[in-house]
């Protein structure tokens, strides 16, 4: 049973240091709507967020605002007066965007400093694109073979493909402007070999490959590959001639312009599951070197001569 301190010997207490302050602090629940927070010219305000996030700069308030991140939380301080001003913040394994509008103002006089700010998960979030559906209630049916004692757990399924999901993904993250980037929860972004050999992705097609980006979710990878065309004339790209093993591919454009021109590039996304893009495409085939392996006529005719000396 837990004693209550009377207030007197409370405040005694606080007095000997014996009983540490509680700092009050301003607790924002993100809901999808912009969050207000107000600062103060010249003090320093701290947002707790305990996620890893990118900040957003704004243009032409790097001058007025002093931005600093460090384990969960952002240091907030204005060395001037700054308008209202949309602040984006992006979660950097899921992509999930919460977005500030802060204003600085010049202090008033008596006015106590700003508390610190904790945002936290609204209580009722809407449904996100590609989250899993509910799972209906089961029938015995559907449950036999998928019991505890069977070792095997019931699949949960989605309302979107997973394939579908990552190359949504993919592609808003490297088309779509920042603040239309809807998370998903459970991807990740996945460490990707940007010299990673590409030449027997595309063999039929004159064109250069380069790995951009890779994404996850479950057991399924999403790779974007930008193709370059290299020729004079416009190519038309078909996944069939796509070289590997993948769950699916797609084409951000289905044509490619002639060399040098803006419609030169594009980026194609493809999907592999189990592994990522290295473990999917071809063997590359080394050319045999005829010289080395093969002894010259010459060669034999001064190996008999030697011998018949013997």
């Amino acid at each position: 049973m837990k004693r209550l301190i009377p207030s007197a010997l409370a405040g005694m207490l606080f007095g000997l240091g014996l009983v540490p302050a509680v700092q009050a602090m301003e607790i924002l629940r993100w809901e999808r709507l912009p969050l207000a927070v107000p600062l103060v010219v010249g003090q320093e305000r701290v947002v707790f967020i305990d996620r890893n996030v990118r900040i957003g700069m704004p243009a032409g308030v790097g001058e007025s605002l002093r931005v600093q991140s460090a384990g969960g939380a952002i240091y907030l301080r204005a060395s001037k007066p700054i308008p209202s001003t949309r602040l984006p913040l992006q979660d950097v394994e899921s992509g999930a965007l919460i977005l500030l509008d802060i204003a600085a103002e010049p202090a008033k006089a008596g006015q106590a400093a700003l508390e610190p700010v904790r945002i936290v998960e609204g209580e009722a979030a809407p449904a996100h694109y590609g989250e899993q559906a509910a799972t209906p209630p089961s029938t015995d049916d559907d449950t036999q073979g998928d019991t505890p004692a069977s070792g095997r757990t019931p699949a949960h399924k989605r309302e979107t493909p997973v394939a579908v999901v990552l190359t949504r993904f993919a592609a808003q993250n490297l088309y779509a402007p920042l603040r239309t980037v809807e998370p998903v929860a459970g991807i990740g972004r996945v460490n990707l070999r940007r010299d990673l050999a590409l030449d027997t992705l595309l063999p039929t097609l004159p064109v250069r490959a380069r790995a951009l980006e890779a994404w996850r979710l479950e057991d399924q990878w999403v790779t974007a590959v930008r193709l370059t065309n290299t020729t004079a004339r416009g190519l038309d790209l078909d996944p069939r001639a796509l070289q590997g093993d993948f769950v699916a591919a797609t084409f951000q454009h289905t044509t490619l312009g002639p060399a040098g021109q803006s419609s030169d590039t594009t980026v194609v996304y493809l999907v592999t599951r189990k592994h990522g893009l290295a473990e999917s495409l071809l063997p590359r085939i080394s050319r045999i070197d005829a010289t080395v392996n093969l002894p010259s006529a010459g060669a034999a005719g001064t190996t008999e001569g030697a011998g018949d000396e013997k």
